[in-house]
């Protein structure tokens, strides 16, 4: 996906105590965008296909997220 000029807003947030947390974005695109921790493929055993990546995020970080959205 082509994310040129992608504006993103704060749907919901970890409290981490850090600039750089778990966070789930709303973009301008009417897609979501997430920040997590890296996760390879291998550490998970599976395939991925070019351009895409495994994101983990807290389990209460997402639930927040979707009560926002809803």
């Amino acid at each position: 996906m082509d994310l040129p000029g992608l504006r993103l807003q704060t749907v919901a947030a970890t409290a981490c105590g850090s600039a750089s947390c778990p966070t789930v974005y709303r973009s301008d695109r009417g897609t979501l965008v997430i920040q997590g921790y890296s996760v390879s493929a291998e550490q998970a055993g599976v395939d991925l296909p070019p351009g895409e990546m495994l994101v983990e995020i807290p389990i209460d970080l997402l639930t927040s997220a979707v009560r926002t959205v809803s």
